[in-house]
């Protein structure tokens, strides 16, 4: 299973590729599947690459859903 995280973009270069934030962690990711993609965009990746963009109401509902499932859990 796969879980989609919302990771905000914070790198992209010439080639289409730069390297996004999950919560802390930054990683390698590929922009070529999403069109427009600049500093500062959330999106969703999977396998290194960026599959889907989302805006950011909508990435910090998600992780603040994260955020709470994981409070929860660890009680």
């Amino acid at each position: 299973m796969c879980l989609g995280i919302p990771a905000k973009v914070i790198e992209v270069d010439e080639s289409n590729q730069g390297k996004i934030d999950y919560m802390g962690t930054k990683v390698k990711t590929n922009f070529a599947l999403v069109d427009n993609i600049k500093v500062g965009d959330w999106v969703i990746v999977h396998a290194g690459y960026a599959i889907s963009k989302l805006d950011e109401a909508e990435a910090q509902e998600t992780l603040d859903l994260i955020r709470e499932y994981l409070e929860v859990s660890e009680s």
